[in-house]
């Protein structure tokens, strides 16, 4: 068997703004094709890993913008930069939720987005 993981998706209120947001943190714009009713938009971290299709919530979907992963830390984001990474997030509308922390496998700090979700962003040991 030879699996991959190459999209998880992120519920957004806006393509555009979602576009906005992972671009000014340094994510690459890999696709936006306009498919009619939707788009398929692709943002991909530039040291590589699993990329976020955006999705933009529809009816009932918009409920879950922010909680994707119920309240706790759902995505993890490595980082070889870790103060100018933050900087970067809190421009761009992330709001740090504590001071950075040193752990075991690195230095460490939740943010959520500008939707809510929380995140680690992580510079490993």
């Amino acid at each position: 068997m030879s699996l991959s993981l190459p999209l998880v998706a992120l519920l957004v209120p806006d393509y555009d703004a979602g576009i906005a947001f992972f671009t000014a943190i340094g994510f690459d714009l890999v696709t936006d094709e306009d498919q009619g009713r939707k788009r398929w938009v692709v943002v991909a971290p530039p040291g590589g890993g699993a990329s976020l299709l955006l999705a933009r919530a529809e009816g009932p979907q918009a409920g879950a913008i922010g909680q994707q992963a119920g309240g706790r830390v759902g995505f993890f984001l490595h980082s070889r930069d870790f103060d100018a990474d933050r900087a970067a997030i809190t421009a761009a509308g992330g709001t740090f939720e504590e001071d950075p922390r040193n752990e075991p496998y690195g230095r460490v700090a939740v943010f959520r987005d500008p939707w809510g979700n929380r995140w680690d962003l992580i510079a490993p040991a």
